[in-house]
């Protein structure tokens, strides 16, 4: 054989072989993960860990992780959908991935779900979490956490007013007032979301809501205007901390684990944060509204792929193992949520890490509904009312004894405006 031969035979042979090297001595598929900080600063390390996790036992796919901080996280987005620079998925908001949708940069999953619906994997989320993210026939994103409100109360002020803990927005009121004195109120109802979604909330548990079953605006229903009454009459009694206005969810939430507030509408696992005064925390079951309804307000958060991903199969691949591996985000990470997954949520240790977690899957999921209540599935326009701000003013207004009717009526107003934009 000559010189020539033999080495074309070397070449050919090794080509050859390197058709035949399996999948994971070539290049792996690289996906861009953004997740959002669902937790305190060990959820970053704690979700950074699973991404190794996942990367070892997927030698083929390579996922990158970026946390993405909630300031300003929806120009984030879109900065990165206009320059071409989208993650291949991300977790999100519990309206982005409609919102996004809109704008021709959400890539829809109906495959997905099928190939699930097909294993029985579909079976685990919690019954209606799937649904409620299909948007004009396109399931839009896959659930993976329930973020919700529940009542807390201290223990310790309501034993010293001897007053047992409310079962009703009324006893709520009656409560409040028996232990507002001595620079303690009832509640803080503070003038940023926390206060919107307080008072959205005590809408939907009176059986109310801010539209019709048609999508109609209803903020001025008899039923949402009974329930704002009852915060109304409790700043009327001076129940309410007058610093309200003014204040954050964070301030108020501070207000009550120092003991200076006896009532809080707040997260799951807010006695995690109290330090040594969490055995002086409880939780309410749902109130009941003037006519005996109860609800709670709360949100399916997700994961969402983008149009411009290239690896849709290994996306979807890390999106089937990312939701059924969560534990450690729930528990070591502290993610402040009860997970979508029943089998998660239902498992003793997620479920028992603090009692909220228990009252929260238990008594408060079952009776949870969104913003757009008693429309179903979501839709974008909940984002602007729940950021254009006419409900944050509302809760202020509350706050500072405006008159009701005047109060709504000029929230009412703003809604109206932004239906017509």
């Amino acid at each position: 054989m000559n010189r020539r031969i033999f080495q074309c035979t070397v070449i050919a042979a090794a080509l050859g072989l390197a058709a035949a090297l399996p999948a994971a001595a070539q290049s792996p598929a690289k996906v861009q993960f953004w997740d959002m900080i669902w937790g305190p600063p060990e959820y970053i390390d704690v979700a950074k860990g699973l991404v190794t996790e996942f990367n070892k036992s997927h030698p083929t796919i390579q996922v990158e992780y970026r946390s993405v901080p909630w300031t300003n996280w929806y120009q984030t987005y879109l900065t990165a959908i206009n320059t071409g620079s989208a993650p291949d998925l991300s977790t999100g908001a519990g309206y982005q991935a409609v919102q996004l949708y809109d704008l021709d940069a959400i890539r829809p999953l109906d495959d997905l779900i099928d190939e699930m619906g097909k294993t029985g994997e579909l079976k685990d989320f919690r019954e209606g979490t799937v649904d409620k993210l299909k948007y004009k026939g396109h399931y839009v994103a896959v659930p993976w956490g329930l973020d919700l409100r529940l009542w807390y109360y201290r223990k310790d002020l309501l034993e010293q007013a001897n007053i047992a803990p409310p079962k009703t927005l009324n006893e709520l009121r009656t409560a409040a007032k028996a232990v507002s004195k001595d620079g303690r109120y009832g509640l803080m109802l503070p003038g940023d979301s926390a206060g919107m979604q307080t008072i959205v909330g005590a809408a939907l548990n009176n059986g109310g809501g801010l539209f019709t079953a048609d999508g109609k605006p209803a903020l001025k229903n008899e039923r949402n205007l009974q329930a704002w009454k009852v915060f109304a009459d409790m700043a009327a009694d001076g129940s309410i901390n007058p610093a309200s206005p003014g204040a954050s969810g964070d301030e108020a939430r501070r207000s009550f684990i120092q003991g200076k507030s006896a009532f809080i509408y707040a997260s799951p696992g807010l006695e995690a944060q109290a330090g040594s005064d969490a055995a002086k925390i409880g939780v309410l079951a749902p109130l009941a509204g003037e006519h005996g309804d109860k609800a709670t307000i709360a949100w399916v958060n997700n994961i969402m792929v983008y149009k411009q991903t290239k690896n849709p199969e290994a996306v979807k691949t890390f999106i089937k193992w990312w939701t059924k591996n969560q534990k450690p985000l729930f528990m070591a990470g502290k993610a402040r949520q009860i997970p979508a997954r029943v089998s998660l949520a239902e498992d003793a240790e997620v479920k028992n890490r603090a009692p909220s977690y228990a009252a929260a899957t238990t008594l408060y999921w079952p009776v949870a509904k969104s913003t757009g209540s008693p429309m179903p599935g979501i839709f974008p326009f909940l984002n602007a009312v729940e950021g254009d701000g006419f409900l944050q003013t509302l809760a202020q207004r509350i706050g500072q004894k405006r008159s009701l009717a005047d109060s709504t009526t000029e929230a009412d107003k703003a809604f109206q405006e932004l239906v017509a934009k």
